[in-house]
């Protein structure tokens, strides 16, 4: 960075991800932008080699015990120096206008949170959740943002206290930021996530997983 300000600070949370985390860092590099931007991956307690790949792409590595993608996000944003935050899972890859084009739209919007619509690969198991994330949680008031593609202001993420440590910890953060703040998810696909859950477990499964989930964090006692 040559001692200049940080715009961004890319947070990835990782657990033996060394088939993935990777290419998410060779999209990171391939990003099209002037802006100034950091790599944060906090590795949970991983027996793999994911923290040795994290370090050859130059990383900033944080490590410690599995907590959960909460914490990892968490414990990123602690040590972010970026006026922007954003959270991306390590089996997401983002488009080379993926920062740009964000960030243009949370500033043409005077926005201080949101996402972009997403691709998932999977084939047809895949599709109703991509139907799900493009099209039914951008319309809920407030928008609900997956995890794996974030973007908040610092300030904002501070001012509501991170990620919960609850069930569907995304959907709980995105309510919360969103009654505070004004959020949006852009129209336009600028990441494509790995649907491996979904074709591991079924389209059922995968179904009755999340609403089982939801109900846990609607009746948890930090739900807010």
């Amino acid at each position: 960075m040559g001692g200049r300000s940080v715009d961004v600070s890319f947070i990835v949370p990782a657990r033996n991800e060394q088939a993935f985390l990777g290419a998410t860092l060779d999209s990171i590099d391939a990003q099209r932008t002037s802006r100034q931007y950091e790599v944060i991956v906090v590795d949970g307690d991983s027996s793999d080699t994911t923290p040795a790949i994290a370090r050859n792409y130059g990383a900033e590595l944080i490590s410690g015990a599995g907590t959960g993608r909460a914490d990892g996000r968490n414990r990123g944003a602690a040590q972010a120096k970026g006026e922007w935050l954003v959270f991306i899972d390590a089996d997401t890859i983002l488009r080379p206008i993926y920062l740009d084009t964000i960030l243009d739209y949370m500033d043409e919007h005077n926005l201080s949170g949101g996402g972009s619509r997403c691709e998932i690969t999977g084939g047809w198991r895949t599709r109703p959740f991509e139907v799900l994330f493009n099209y039914i949680l951008p319309n809920l008031s407030p928008p609900v943002m997956p995890g794996f593609n974030i973007a908040v202001q610092k300030d904002a993420y501070e001012e509501i206290g991170g990620f919960p440590s609850l069930p569907n910890e995304d959907v709980e953060f995105s309510r919360r930021l969103g009654r505070k703040f004004p959020t949006a998810v852009c129209p336009t696909v600028l990441v494509t996530t790995s649907g491996r859950r979904i074709e591991q477990n079924g389209f059922v499964n995968a179904v009755a997983y999340y609403w089982k989930t939801d109900r846990k964090r609607k009746r948890h006692p930090n739900n807010g």
